[in-house]
């Protein structure tokens, strides 16, 4: 700090002047393609850039933090030597960014907004060489096809011309059938239009058969129930015939008996009959159903 303002110390080309945007200035003024980083003897330490223009933008929006920092500074002042010290605040900000910055490769002091400008032109040529690329791509794409669909046509042309003039080297012969072969083709087709007859006659009486045979089914399955019917009653049929065939022999062994003897040895004949029938086991099983009356 001296009598007449505010002055920055200059720290050669490693530093610069304290200021809160020196970050965001450097940031945005190293803004450009990446360079490959250069062996450790020759080493640069400044800021590289590849515009000057870019830079000198920078520098404008960092003027006004420039200026607050400025009247940030303790001690009263006329506006005179303010404004003389605020001046030389910027400039000492502006020199000190200028050389530590390098623009391309060479320091601010030898670059020229000329080599800007040029460069700018080479960028407008390079755009209108990309446009003047982009309609020649599209007018071909519309062009082009036509052109290839003529050779196109062309190349078919000249191969059917040369298809015509092909030449077989194998004759044609026709392949005659042989008698015997048309007859036996007529057989059978005669053949086949019988067996396709009957086929369709057999599918239309299919359903008749079918009912037949659940029918059948049906009644083998009910002949064994009748052939036991059928034995129960010749079992039973033949047991009531032993029993009549046994009351007729006792009745005719009764009319029988001799009249000479006395009647109390036939009382007794009778109850001994009697005893023996009802003691037989076969009347238990079969009772009589009738009840004989004999008269003495």
């Amino acid at each position: 700090k001296g009598s007449g303002g505010f002055r920055f110390r200059r720290f050669g080309k490693r530093e610069m002047a304290a200021s809160p945007a020196q970050p965001g200035v450097m940031e945005a003024a190293a803004a450009g393609p990446e360079l490959p980083p250069p062996s450790p003897a020759l080493r640069e330490t400044r800021v590289r850039c590849c515009s000057k223009r870019w830079v000198g933008e920078v520098l404008g929006l960092c003027a006004p933090y420039v200026r607050a920092l400025a009247d940030g500074q303790p001690g009263e002042l006329g506006a005179e030597s303010r404004e003389r010290a605020l001046r030389d605040a910027l400039w000492n900000f502006e020199t000190a960014v200028q050389e530590n910055i390098i623009i391309n490769g060479h320091p601010w002091q030898e670059t020229s907004d000329e080599a800007e400008l040029q460069n700018g032109s080479d960028i407008k040529i390079l755009e209108d060489q990309f446009d003047e690329l982009i309609v020649e791509t599209a007018t071909k794409r519309k062009q082009c096809p036509r052109k290839i669909l003529v050779h196109v046509i062309k190349t078919m042309k000249a191969e059917q011309e040369m298809l015509k003039l092909y030449q077989p080297v194998v004759k044609q012969q026709k392949i005659k059938p042989e008698p015997s072969q048309a007859s036996h083709m007529a057989n059978l087709r005669q053949v086949t239009g019988v067996t396709s007859k009957q086929i369709s006659e057999a599918m239309k009486s299919l359903p008749a058969l079918i009912e037949r045979a659940e029918g059948f089914s049906q009644a083998l399955t009910l002949q064994p129930i009748l052939e036991l019917c059928k034995l129960r009653q010749e079992v039973f049929a033949g047991c009531k015939a032993k029993e009549e065939n046994k009351l007729q022999s006792f009745i005719t062994q009764m009319e029988v008996t001799p009249a000479e003897t006395t009647p109390s040895k036939k009382s007794n004949a009778i109850l001994k009959r009697k005893r023996r029938t009802t003691d037989s086991p076969q009347l238990k099983y079969y009772p009589l159903r009738r009840r004989i009356t004999l008269n003495t």
